[in-house]
C-alpha cells in the first residue's frame, strides 16, 4: 500500500515541483564509490520524500523511498525527524522512528565491522520565505516548521516550482560508532546534531526574521545616536523636533529596502530566462565557502568588483541559486528611478547618495541603518569601488562603507562579520562603448526607463559570465591582528570613531581589492584582447593566435598567478572560435588562411577586457622581458629585478604576492618556460633564451604585456630627473601631457595610459618605496635608489619609445 500511495502521489508532485539541487554533482558529497547510503530529512512528508526522490534520481543516488535490510529487519532508507503538524491544533503529533532507526544503524555497524554506510542530510525548503516579525495571512505559504497537511498542500501548489534540495556532505556511520559509540545516547546525539544542522541551513537559506519598513523606522527612531542628533538639529536650527523627525523619516524612506520574497521568486524566473538569452553559461567558483560561513553563523558581507549594472542582478541570482538568502544591496541613488527603483527596493536594494558631506543627519541615519541590518543578521552587499570601472581595472577603493561596517561592530555584535570579495567578469560588458565615450569627455548618461528599453532591444549573446568568491576576510580576526586593542572601543550605546579606524580600514580595503584580483577569471575575450593588443598592427594569423592562447594558458596552469583564479579548460582553437562567434574581432580570409585583427574601435573596447586580467600576467611578462633584453641573468638577478618592478606595480594592480611569493612564482615561471624548451640554464647558472628554438618567438608577446606600464614609469622618472624639485600637481600634469604625446606618437590606445589618476598611482608607488621623497617645501626630489630603477627600466623599454620620452 505504501508503494502504491507514493506511486499515485508522485504524478501530481512531479508536475508541480521543480528542485534546485545544491550541490549539483555527487562528487561534492564525498561518497567515493560507496552507494550504501541513508538519508535524513526534517519532516515525514510524502511531498518532501517524492521531491527528494526526484533530486536523488538526477544525482544518480539510491532511491530514498526504497527499503533496506538492517540486521534482518526491513528499514526505510530515509530517516525523518518529525511528523507533520496535525490539521486539528489540539492533537499532539506522534513521534517518528528516527531514534530507533539511528540506534539500529549504529548497532549494525558495531557488530558488522566491514560495513561503512553513509548518512546524507538533505534539507528541503519550499519557497524559502523568511519568518516575519508579525504574522499575517500571507504566512499560509511560508515554509514554517512542521507544516500541516493542509498547509503543505498549498505550499506544493504555489511554491513547488521554487523548491530547494540542499544535500550536505555524507557522514560515516563507521566514524560515528568509533568516536561516539553505538548506545542510545549516541543515537540521541545524532538526531540532535541533525536538528541543529537543519536549523542553521534553513536560516542560511531564508535569512533571519523579516522586519517590515515601519518596524525598521521605529527601531531607528529609538536609536540613541539618532535621538540625540534630532535634538541637536532642532536646537541648532531653531526648529521643532517634529520637523526634524519628518525630515529624518523622509531620509529613512529614501534609503531603506522593502524586501519581498515574492519579488525574488519572480525575479529568479525572469533572470533565468534572461541569462539563457544573454549568456552561454555562468561559471561559479568557490560557492561552498558561502554555505560554510552561513552555517557557522557568520554575517556575510559581499564586496564584489563593479564592471556593469548587470552585476546587481547576476550576483544576486547566483547567491540565490547557491541555496543562500539574497543580500540587502547598497545601490547608487541614480538607480532609484521609476519603475526600476521600486522593484530594486523590493528585491532588497537600499539606496545611497553619492556624497554625505555636510549632512550629519543623513550620514548618521545611513550608518545606523547599516548597523541595524548587521545586528538583525541580514547579509549585505556593497561595492568598495563606489562605481563601475570605466577602464576595466579595479578602482581605488572608497572606504566609507567599510568604516561604517567596523563602527557597527563596535556596538558589540556578538557574531563574526566576514567580508567575501567577489570577482565578476564577462566576455561582453554592454556598457563598454559608453565607458569610452565618458573617458573621452562625454557626460555620463542618466539612468532611466528609456535606457532600459533601449538595452532590452539590443539583447544578444554575450558569451559567458564568471563569478568567483574569493578568500573571506573575517573582520574580527583582521582587527585582532591589526589593532589588538580594538575591543576597548566597543560601546553598545554610541561608539565614537577611534583613531585607529581610518588606517585599519585603509589596509582592509586594499586587502579586499587584492583578494578580488586573486580570484580573476580568464576567458576567451580577455585573453585574446591581451594578446592582440600587444601584437604588431593588432593582428595575427589564426594559427599564431591559437598558439599564443595555448601558451598563455599553459603558463598559468604550470605557474598560476593564484590558487583562486579560474583558468579555462578549452584549447586555443576553441577560444578563437568563441571570440569570432561574439564578433569581437575582424576575420580576413586569404589563400593562406585566416587573419584575426582588431579595428580601431575594437582596440578601444578590447583594452577594457585586457585590463580585467592584465595583472595576472605581470610577473610572467616581466620575466620574459628580462630574458629578451638581457643576454644572460642568474636566478638571483632575475628574482631581484622582478621584485623591484613587482613592488611598484603591486599597489597599482593589487598584486597579492609578498617577497617569498614573488620569488617562488618567478622560479616556477622559469621552470615552466624551461620545460617548454623556450629557455635554458647554463652550467654556470645563467638563464637565456634558446636561440635554436623555433618557438622562442612565443615569448615576444608575453614580454610586451608590461610595455605600457614600463613606459608610464619611465615617463615619470624622466620628468623627475629633468625638473626636480617638482610639486605633485606639476609632476602629475606633466606626466599626463607626455603620456598623451606618447599615445599619439606610438599608437597607444589604452585609456588608462593617459589618465591622470594612473599617473598619480605611479607617483604614489615611487614615493612609498623610497624612489622619490619630499623636500622642505613639499616638492618631490629623487633619491639614490631612483638611478638603479632607471637603469632597469631603460633596458626594458623599446628604444624608439625611450628616445621619444628622452627628447620630449
Amino acid at each position: 500500500m505504501r508503494a502504491l500511495f507514493y506511486f499515485l502521489l508522485s504524478w501530481p508532485v512531479r508536475l508541480l515541483v521543480r528542485c534546485n539541487i545544491i550541490p549539483d554533482n555527487v562528487e561534492a558529497l564525498e561518497l567515493g564509490d560507496n552507494k550504501d547510503v541513508f538519508y535524513i530529512v526534517r519532516y515525514q512528508s510524502a511531498s518532501d520524500l517524492i521531491a527528494l526522490q526526484m533530486a536523488c534520481k538526477k544525482l544518480n543516488l539510491p532511491d530514498p523511498l526504497a527499503t533496506v535490510s538492517v540486521n534482518g529487519q526491513s528499514m526505510n532508507r530515509c530517516i525523518c525527524l518529525e511528523k507533520p503538524r496535525s490539521v486539528i491544533p489540539w492533537i499532539t503529533r506522534s513521534q517518528t522512528k528516527a531514534l530507533s532507526q539511528g540506534l539500529a544503524l549504529l548497532k549494525d555497524h558495531e557488530t558488522n565491522l566491514t560495513k561503512n554506510a553513509k548518512l546524507i542530510p538533505v534539507n528541503l525548503l519550499w519557497g524559502r520565505a523568511p519568518a516575519k516579525q508579525k504574522a499575517n495571512m500571507g504566512d499560509v505559504l511560508a515554509d514554517e516548521a512542521s507544516p500541516s497537511m493542509f498547509r503543505k498542500f498549498w505550499m506544493v501548489i504555489f511554491l513547488g516550482r521554487d523548491t530547494l534540495a540542499r544535500f550536505s556532505s555524507a557522514v560515516s556511520f563507521r566514524e560515528m560508532v568509533e568516536t561516539q559509540g553505538s548506545d542510545k545516547i549516541a543515537a540521541r546525539k545524532l538526531i540532535r546534531m541533525a536538528r541543529i544542522h537543519f536549523h542553521r541551513q534553513t536560516v542560511a537559506a531564508t535569512g533571519p526574521r523579516l522586519m517590515d519598513r515601519q518596524q525598521m523606522f521605529t527601531a531607528l527612531f529609538a536609536n540613541p545616536a539618532i535621538k540625540r542628533l534630532i535634538k541637536d538639529e532642532a536646537k541648532s536650527k531653531n526648529i521643532s523636533e517634529a520637523e526634524v523627525k519628518k525630515k529624518a523619516l523622509g531620509m529613512m524612506k529614501e534609503i531603506s529596502a522593502d524586501y519581498r520574497q515574492t519579488v525574488i521568486r519572480l525575479g529568479e524566473r525572469i533572470l533565468g530566462w534572461l541569462w539563457n538569452r544573454l549568456y552561454d553559461g555562468i561559471k561559479v567558483q568557490n560557492a561552498d565557502r558561502l554555505r560554510t560561513l552561513s552555517q557557522e553563523g557568520h554575517e556575510i558581507i559581499y564586496v564584489p568588483c563593479h564592471r556593469s549594472h548587470m552585476d546587481y542582478l547576476l550576483l544576486t541570482y547566483v547567491i540565490y541559486h547557491e541555496g543562500l538568502v539574497t543580500p540587502r544591496i547598497a545601490a547608487g541613488i541614480n538607480l532609484n528611478f521609476w519603475p526600476a527603483g521600486p522593484i530594486f527596493r523590493k528585491a532588497g536594494a537600499f539606496f545611497i547618495r553619492r556624497s554625505f558631506r555636510g549632512n550629519r543627519l543623513y550620514s548618521t541615519i545611513f550608518r545606523e541603518y547599516l548597523g541595524l541590518l548587521f545586528s538583525r543578521g541580514y547579509s549585505v552587499k556593497y561595492y568598495t569601488e563606489g562605481g563601475r570601472s570605466r577602464t576595466g581595472r579595479l578602482l581605488q577603493p572608497k572606504t566609507g562603507m567599510l568604516a561604517m561596517t567596523v563602527q557597527s561592530m563596535l556596538k558589540g555584535i556578538d557574531r563574526p562579520l566576514t567580508l567575501v570579495p567577489v570577482y565578476i567578469g564577462y566576455e561582453h560588458v554592454m556598457e563598454v562603448a559608453s565607458y569610452h565615450k565618458e573617458l573621452k569627455g562625454s557626460s555620463k548618461q542618466k539612468e532611466s526607463i528609456f535606457g532600459i528599453v533601449k538595452a532590452i532591444r539590443k539583447l544578444r549573446n554575450y558569451g559567458k559570465g564568471f563569478v568567483t568568491f574569493g578568500e573571506p576576510i573575517n573582520i574580527n580576526e583582521f582587527l585582532n591582528k591589526e589593532v589588538p586593542q580594538w575591543r576597548d572601543s566597543i560601546d553598545p550605546i554610541d561608539p565614537q570613531k577611534p583613531k585607529w579606524l581610518t588606517p585599519a580600514v585603509n589596509v582592509m580595503a586594499n586587502q579586499v581589492m587584492t583578494e578580488i584580483n586573486k580570484a580573476v577569471a580568464l576567458n576567451s575575450v580577455t585573453l585574446t584582447a591581451l594578446i592582440l593588443l600587444t601584437a604588431e598592427n593588432k593582428a595575427l594569423t589564426r594559427i599564431e593566435l591559437e598558439e599564443q592562447l595555448d601558451f598563455f594558458l599553459e603558463l598559468q596552469r604550470a605557474a598560476p598567478f593564484s590558487s583562486e583564479m579560474y583558468i579555462p579548460e578549452e584549447s586555443g582553437k576553441e577560444l578563437v572560435d568563441s571570440v569570432i562567434r561574439l564578433n569581437k574581432v575582424d576575420v580576413t580570409d586569404d589563400k593562406l588562411g585566416q587573419i584575426i585583427s582588431l579595428s580601431e574601435q575594437a582596440c578601444l573596447e578590447m583594452s577594457y577586457y585586457r585590463n580585467n586580467i592584465v595583472h595576472a600576467y605581470m610577473l610572467p611578462s616581466v620575466v620574459c622581458r628580462l630574458l629578451r633584453t638581457y643576454e644572460k641573468l642568474t636566478t638571483e638577478e632575475i628574482d631581484n629585478k622582478v621584485e623591484q618592478l613587482a613592488q611598484l606595480i603591486k599597489a597599482e594592480l593589487y598584486l597579492w604576492q609578498s617577497h617569498d611569493n614573488i620569488v617562488e612564482q618567478t622560479e616556477s615561471i622559469l621552470a615552466a618556460l624551461q620545460t617548454q624548451g623556450l629557455i635554458k640554464l647554463s652550467k654556470a647558472g645563467y638563464w637565456s633564451i634558446k636561440e635554436d628554438c623555433e618557438q622562442a618567438y612565443m615569448l615576444n608577446l608575453m614580454s610586451s604585456c608590461i610595455s605600457e606600464t614600463v613606459q608610464r614609469y619611465t615617463i615619470v622618472l624622466n620628468i623627475i630627473k629633468q625638473a626636480a624639485p617638482i610639486s605633485r600637481s606639476s609632476l602629475e600634469s606633466d606626466a599626463t601631457t607626455l603620456a598623451k604625446r606618447m599615445s599619439k606618437l606610438h599608437n597607444i590606445n589604452a585609456p588608462e595610459f593617459i589618465d591622470r589618476k594612473a599617473q598619480a598611482a605611479v607617483v604614489n608607488a615611487l614615493r612609498e618605496y623610497g624612489y622619490i621623497e619630499s623636500d622642505d617645501i613639499g616638492c618631490f626630489i629623487a633619491t639614490e635608489r631612483l638611478t638603479e630603477l632607471n637603469e632597469t627600466l631603460v633596458h626594458l623599454i623599446e628604444p624608439d619609445v625611450l628616445q621619444s620620452i628622452l627628447h620630449s
